[in-house]
């Protein structure tokens, strides 16, 4: 019986002193030898829904090397925009730019007599390296007109692939009054260069033929007492139109979604309109376009095509859905010849109303 009790304290020791290291972070022992004689004891069972010990857990997949940034594209070749445009590059930001002072024309500004050109009538274009597959360069510009220059410059700019995307004033009180024509586009250098170029000559042309800017589109003369027959006209535009003191005016319009998320049409102002005045031989049309953005260069180029001024491109409302863009115009003519250019025109947007010609 002694001998039994020592071989079992004997045991319990071996086993203490092992836990114990294991407790201090000491290596795994050995498993305990019992002393002789003594009982081997079963090992205890993992409790039910133990879990098993963790693995070492499999490093994560190696991230894939971060592709290199592009290469910064070239600027476009500024000696090919001198020799385009005619004008001196200045290269800043990958954008080659070519300026032209107006100073051919004194401008008084507001009371400054002859304002320089440093002030803000200087005629411009940049050119910058196309992004698009297939694309050379864009443009963006904006030039310095007088009211006699707009419909030429116009012309000549739509003619050589250029877009027109605004015309407006920058002042008020100048003499002669300044527009400012905004142009656009991407494509070849050679033809965007080529437009502007185009563009400018046709402003200077017009200064060539005369130093001064005129006073009205031709020879100014007088108009009588309206008398439009707008019987004709109902059956050029296709809608029923106004009619007061001999005038006529026909209202086309279309929709938008506004910024408050209502819905405006021809009542808020979202219209194409066209009025005539004088007689059906010697007429005088005047109006204003909305436009979606797509629609604006074919509209511009149906207007200019059949004779018509553009006088202003510029926006009415911010943040409505689509964008509509308004242009206001003028012409003098044959009552029913104007009519149809400003249809034609009209038929290349979606107003309200439209026959269905599919």
């Amino acid at each position: 019986m002694k001998t039994s009790l020592t071989s079992v304290a004997s045991f319990v020791l071996v086993v203490a002193a092992a836990i114990s290291s294991a407790a201090c972070g000491g290596a795994t022992p050995e498993p305990a030898t019992p002393a002789a004689g003594a009982t081997p004891q079963p090992a205890a069972p993992a409790p039910v829904g133990a879990a098993a010990p963790p693995s070492i857990a499999s490093a994560p997949p190696a991230l894939p090397a971060a592709a290199p940034p592009a290469a910064p594209k070239p600027p476009v070749d500024a000696g090919r925009v001198a020799a385009l445009t005619g004008g001196k590059p200045d290269t800043t930001d990958n954008v080659v730019k070519v300026s032209f002072p107006r100073d051919d024309v004194k401008v008084d500004v507001d009371g400054w007599a002859k304002m320089p050109p440093f002030m803000g009538l200087t005629s411009w274009a940049a050119f910058a390296p196309g992004e698009k597959t297939g694309i050379e360069a864009m443009v963006m510009g904006d030039l310095v007109l007088f009211e006699d220059e707009v419909s030429p410059a116009m012309s000549a700019a739509l003619d050589g692939g250029l877009e027109v995307t605004a015309l407006h004033n920058h002042f008020f009180f100048d003499k002669p009054h300044v527009y400012f024509m905004h142009i656009g586009g991407e494509g070849s250098l050679d033809r965007l260069a080529g437009g502007v170029k185009a563009a400018l000559d046709a402003q200077r042309s017009v200064r060539a033929k005369a130093a001064r800017p005129a006073s009205a589109f031709g020879a100014a003369r007088p108009v009588g007492p309206s008398k439009i027959d707008g019987a004709k006209l109902d059956a050029v535009f296709g809608v029923r139109g106004q009619a007061k003191d001999g005038m006529y005016k026909a209202v086309m319009g279309r929709k938008t979604a506004a910024a408050c998320g209502c819905t405006v049409g021809k009542a808020m102002g979202v219209n194409t309109w066209a009025a005539f005045g004088g007689t059906d031989d010697d007429a005088i049309v005047d109006g204003d376009f909305a436009v979606a953005e797509g629609e604006l260069q074919g509209v511009l180029k149906a207007l200019r095509g059949g004779g018509v001024h553009v006088v202003a491109i510029h926006s009415h409302m911010t943040k409505e859905n689509p964008r509509i863009l308004f242009l206001h115009y003028w012409g003098r003519g044959k009552a029913s010849e104007l009519a149809a250019v400003v249809k034609r025109a009209l038929d290349l947007t979606a107003w309200d109303g439209k026959p269905d010609t599919a």
